[in-house]
């Protein structure tokens, strides 16, 4: 499986105040959102490539509504103190995305209060209108919004490309288990210097930052 950049679309998961500002509502819960912040560099990165490329870019924000009603189970049982700290709350600077990656004029930012990106969304619609084939994925956190969209977008037999070090996760153990998981049936694994060098040209270039079948235990 080779990326082909006439034939694929980026989509940014979830790069949000909230998530990864250490003055947002993740942090406040308690979560070390400071592992997330190396992932900006390597998004940066992938956003300014894709851009000068002409590809087809999203992005995703984790959202609620006021009070969290629409958070079901994840909120009503499982991260109750999401609610009392009114984490991503639509139309606040914790759902926003960070002004690293702010989206520019004509791309998509679909909003979403389930880990997938694909889910009640319009992001698929938008996938098939554009003629896609491949996705480039890159976000957070690994083991939950990008790993349940990239599950999905296999399912839906689009080819994947996983920025691995454009991904990040609140454990390194977890990170590396969720990577070896994708690559083994539902994505390739490239690092961002490979993605961008397929990008600036005509063939692959640059290793991959594991074989899929061998990633790190």
């Amino acid at each position: 499986m080779e990326l082909e950049p006439a034939r694929a679309a980026l989509i940014l998961i979830d790069m949000q105040n909230g998530f990864i500002n250490q003055a947002g509502s993740i942090a406040r819960v308690g979560f070390p959102v400071h592992l997330l912040q190396p992932a900006i560099a390597s998004c940066r990165q992938l956003l300014a490539s894709a851009r000068a490329a002409g590809l087809p870019i999203a992005h995703t924000r984790y959202v609620y509504q006021p009070g969290l009603t629409d958070g079901g189970i994840m909120v009503d049982e499982m991260m109750p103190e999401l609610r009392r700290e009114s984490a991503l709350v639509a139309g606040s600077w914790d759902a926003d995305i960070i002004p690293e990656l702010t989206p520019a004029a004509g791309e998509a930012v679909f909003d979403k209060n389930r880990p997938s990106a694909l889910l009640n969304t319009g992001f698929e619609a938008w996938l098939r209108e554009a003629g896609t084939k491949q996705v480039i994925v890159a976000g957070v956190t690994t083991s939950c919004c990008v790993e349940t969209s990239v599950r999905d977008l296999s399912q839906r037999d689009w080819q994947v490309f996983i920025a691995t070090d454009a991904c990040a996760e609140y454990d390194a153990e977890r990170h590396a288990i969720s990577l070896k998981t994708m690559g083994l049936l539902f994505a390739r694994l490239l690092d961002t210097e490979a993605i961008v060098a397929t990008l600036q040209g005509p063939t692959l270039q640059g290793p991959t930052l594991y074989g899929n079948a061998h990633a790190p235990a």
